[in-house]
């Protein structure tokens, strides 16, 4: 299989994850729950994988909360800056995991910016937006659907000109551009850490800088005669026990990627990916494309998008079709109706893989 659905999630890990990830199961107990070596062995596990993140991301260790996923960093971020019934500035291109937990608070939503690889109109509609009055702001940092990289340090300076707190969608970003905190200033950045950063599912990180409101609450192994949840960082996010043997794998995840070079791998990603997409425009397929692009772009088949996916799928290519839980970018390129297909290129797709991809899609063009 030729997997072109890292949007998804990555696969296909290095192998150093799979290590990292079987010696913390057999090393490790609970961290900050005991005094012995196996305790010890987890904390140890925990700390530097906040080091290596904190220094990934410019911020400090004990800003960092693990979590499960990007959405539940999402929904910790949103819960923490956004009150029923306020007013939320948000872009034309983002996933329900935004869209959602803001419907559940009734938030009164604008949507800035709905033209694909225009990074001046998103700035201008967010502008508009936000100098109206706005009790906060979220927005993806790459569409999860096209892959368009949105001007997030220009709005994160608009934020901050109209004193509206913000919070970064960077699930598609992370690994793959960079994403500085103390750059950006943001209230909070929420990241998988099973896509971009080669960690396994069942990771992620939120990126404070306030203190959150929990999720969750019970035992974090400090201050545990208080019936309150702590009122420090990362303590106050991050309830129960934390998923030893997942952060010993994004840990390794994230220095695979320190030692290939982020940069490098982004680069390579996006070479692959303006080759398939030059090949599906051959055919006479609509390819949304656009100068600021990570290594994602989706098409438009003649066919059915689901029938289209069914066909590369059964010529060993997996790539995803639909909406891609993100009906808001759909309806921001007219796609809605339709569905696209995505091609979402990973960093173990080289000239090789891209090469069959391309000798495949001679064979069943006619077909999508």
């Amino acid at each position: 299989m030729i997997y072109l659905d890292d949007g998804a999630t990555s696969f296909h890990k290095p192998k150093s994850v799979e290590r990292a990830m079987v010696h913390a199961i057999r090393t490790c107990a609970n961290p900050g729950r005991g005094g012995y070596a196996a305790a010890d062995n987890a904390a140890r596990i925990v700390y530097d994988c906040r080091c290596i993140a904190g220094e990934m991301f410019e911020c400090a260790p004990e800003q960092i909360i693990f979590t499960k996923n990007c959405t539940e960093g999402l929904n910790i971020a949103i819960r923490s800056l956004v009150h029923r019934g306020d007013r939320v500035v948000i872009s034309g291109f983002e996933h329900n995991a935004v869209s959602r937990p803001l419907y559940a608070l009734n938030a009164k939503i604008t949507i800035a910016g709905r033209e694909l690889f225009a990074p001046q109109d998103t700035i201008d509609a967010f502008e508009s937006a936000l100098k109206n009055g706005a009790d906060a702001a979220v927005f993806t940092h790459c569409s999860n659907v096209f892959g368009y990289v949105l001007p997030i340090y220009e709005i994160a300076e608009l934020c901050q000109k109209y004193k509206v707190p913000f919070i970064i969608d960077a699930a598609q970003s992370a690994g793959k551009l960079p994403v500085s905190l103390k750059k950006l200033g943001a209230d909070f950045i929420a990241m998988p850490g099973h896509k971009g950063l080669l960690g396994p599912q069942g990771t992620g990180i939120l990126l404070c800088t306030r203190i959150p409101a929990p999720l969750l609450c019970g035992g974090t192994g400090s201050n545990s005669a208080m019936q309150e949840m702590p009122d420090f960082l990362p303590d106050r996010g991050e309830a129960g026990t934390l998923n030893v043997p997942g952060i010993a794998g994004l840990t390794a995840g994230m220095r695979y990627i320190k030692s290939r070079g982020m940069g490098n791998i982004a680069a390579r990603e996006r070479n692959a990916a303006r080759e398939i997409a030059d090949a599906l425009m051959g055919y006479g397929l609509r390819v949304f494309r656009g100068e600021d692009q990570i290594g994602t772009f989706s098409f438009v088949s003649r066919c059915d998008c689901e029938e289209a996916a069914r066909v590369l799928a059964g010529m060993g290519i997996a790539v995803r079709a639909g909406l891609h839980c993100a009906p808001i970018a759909h309806r921001s390129a007219g796609t809605l109706d339709t569905g696209t297909v995505r091609v979402s290129i990973g960093v173990d797709v080289g000239s090789e893989k891209v090469k069959t991809v391309k000798n495949i899609l001679e064979k069943v063009a006619h077909l999508l």
